[in-house]
């Protein structure tokens, strides 16, 4: 059964795939989507929201939280760094969803309907790019292994898996989902040149 058609915003209007990369993108996508109705595929999205801005966020606050009252300078300063790099990760795919549209693939599948272009609608159906839980994701995990290298197998590949779920779950395009791991992975790398040395532990 269809799901309701998500209501348009008045300039949203139906597009063809322009070049070989978006039609391959759009192609991926949608294949790798087909199961997103499987059980086992909505219990692994329910599982990723831990990727989501408020999960992620408050999991970085807390472990500011928790450094702080056990006077753990470096926990305080992990924690410190992933929310500030959640947060930079935060506000560039805010600002990209602020600019362009794109029809999430589950969308597409259901209703046989794609867009995108300019500007952004701020409707959720129509923000596909670039993914908000990829790049939350990606910033925290680089944040946490910054400070502590020995968790960087587990914090990959929880990152990983949030992104990959994305893709399945047909919240976003491939396309999506790597442009979102690049703005958490920039944002953190950006956070840590500029608070390299107020992080860099006493002599």
């Amino acid at each position: 059964m269809l799901a309701r058609t998500p209501d348009r915003p008045p300039h949203i209007s139906p597009a063809d795939p322009t070049n070989r990369f978006e039609a391959a993108d759009v192609a991926a996508g949608l294949r790798l989507a087909r199961g997103k109705d499987h059980p086992v595929v909505r219990k692994l999205g329910s599982a990723s929201e831990i990727g989501s801005w408020k999960s992620l966020l408050a999991l970085s606050a807390g472990t500011l939280a928790l450094g702080l009252a056990t006077r753990d300078r470096r926990l305080a300063a992990a924690g410190r760094h992933m929310l500030e790099a959640g947060i930079l990760a935060s506000l560039v795919k805010s600002s990209l969803k602020r600019t362009v549209h794109r029809t999430r693939p589950n969308v597409v599948l259901d209703e046989g309907y794609y867009a995108r272009g300019w500007p952004g609608t701020n409707v959720g159906p129509w923000q596909s790019f670039p993914s908000g839980h990829s790049a939350l994701s990606a910033a925290v995990a680089c944040a946490a292994v910054r400070a502590y290298p020995e968790v960087a197998g587990p914090a990959y590949a929880v990152a990983a898996g949030i992104v990959a779920a994305q893709v399945l779950r047909g919240a976003h395009f491939p396309a999506d989902v790597l442009a979102g791991a690049a703005i958490g992975i920039a944002a953190e790398y950006t956070v840590d040149r500029v608070t390299h040395e107020r992080r860099r532990p006493p002599r």
